[in-house]
């Protein structure tokens, strides 16, 4: 059995005009196995099905690196994060 990567989510920039209601603020960051519940619901509800793609081995158009960047559903804070798959170090 494959072992799931680990997944990296940061919060890169905002595009709206109100500050986000769960106190998100760019530069954070959070590990998708430990720290998920930390993140906004809706964001997750957003990043889910990126994440589940990039945990069983897909690929998506996305960034030269292979991240994936969404936005947050909330038209007045606009979040925009990044997931990123962490290379594990043996």
């Amino acid at each position: 059995m494959m072992k799931k990567p680990k997944i990296k989510i940061s919060l890169i920039d905002q595009k709206g005009h109100m500050g986000c209601h769960r106190g998100h603020q760019i530069g954070d960051t959070f590990d998708f196995d430990t720290e998920r519940g930390n993140l906004c619901p809706m964001a997750m509800h957003v990043a889910f099905p990126y994440i589940d793609i990039l945990r069983y081995g897909g690929k998506l158009p996305s960034q030269p690196d292979g991240s994936i960047v969404f936005c947050c559903p909330d038209v007045d804070v606009i979040n925009v994060f990044k997931i990123e798959v962490v290379e594990e170090k043996d």
